[in-house]
């Protein structure tokens, strides 16, 4: 006999500014897969004699203070700020979503032993927590994507305990109990599919915070170094020349900005294109 789930509600278009933000994102991370195919100068390539250049037609946006051009270096700085943001939410929703879903559908001493755990980690402000974790451990990307995703997997678990234990009271994963199906087929067929939407939609907009928490901690000294190019560490570079030399902090700083505003109006289409509430079935 064959457990038989709802038919699944098809959600509605996107609005023009998550598409906006989508095109956009996929711009944003093509240039920066394609950078060594992009940039117009290499990596790294520090020249004293074109040191704080203007912008111009042969350095769009212009040199940093060892001659390096801008461009190419926030086009190989985003795949370093994007990897960095790609690693700490698959490392945040791995964990997360399984302790999430186990305790949802667990429920009982499970569900409360990792709840008070959750409740201890978010008991810290996230920002105060990343910088205490990163100051412990050796400055790097690996420290930065660690000290994240740290702070990062409480909200994913609180969010997938509360859709799991909704998801595991409907009839079709009760008639699958009754069958005898075994505890993890039953969550990893029937609980953990129907409990990803809310998740996938809020990874969307964390992409954004993750991006500029990272980019923070960079600032700070507590992430990348040279010479790895990353736009925090850039914007870092850069902050002491922004009155004689506003390039060299805006760019790297603008990217920052126009990824998370991509990320956020994505995730907001998202949330608004899959809310059950605003969906209808055909």
């Amino acid at each position: 006999m064959t457990v038989v789930e709802p038919r699944r509600r098809l959600p509605r278009m996107p609005d023009r500014l998550a598409a906006f933000g989508a095109v956009l994102l996929v711009l944003i991370v093509a240039s920066a897969l394609f950078a060594p195919w992009l940039a117009p100068y290499e990596e790294n390539d520090p020249r004293p004699l074109d040191k704080l250049l203007e912008p111009s037609s042969s350095h769009w946006f212009g040199t940093d203070h060892v001659g390096r051009d801008i461009l190419t270096q926030i086009l190989y700085g985003g795949r370093t700020s994007l990897a960095i943001a790609a690693a700490v939410l698959a490392v945040s929703a791995l964990v997360g979503v399984t302790l999430g879903v186990v305790a949802g559908y667990a429920g009982g001493w499970i569900r409360d032993v990792i709840m008070r755990i959750t409740d201890i980690f978010l008991a810290f402000p996230a920002l105060l927590l990343s910088l205490a974790l990163a100051v412990v451990l050796q400055p790097s990307v690996t420290t930065v994507i660690l000290a994240i995703a740290v702070t990062w997997w409480p909200w994913y678990a609180r969010l997938s305990a509360s859709v799991a234990a909704s998801v595991s009271t409907r009839s079709y994963v009760d008639a699958a109990r009754c069958l005898g199906v075994p505890a993890p087929v039953i969550v990893w067929r029937h609980v953990l599919p129907n409990s990803i939407t809310p998740v996938l939609v809020q990874l969307s907009l964390d992409a954004g915070g993750v991006i500029l928490t990272a980019a923070a901690l960079s600032y700070l000294g507590l992430g990348a170094h040279e010479p790895t190019a990353e736009w925090g560490l850039m914007v870092q570079q850069g902050q002491a020349l922004f009155t004689t030399n506003w390039w060299v902090v805006t760019f790297p700083g603008l990217a920052i900005l126009v990824t998370a505003f991509a990320f956020n109006v994505l995730g907001e289409g998202l949330r608004s294109a899959l809310d059950p509430r605003r969906t209808v079935i055909r």
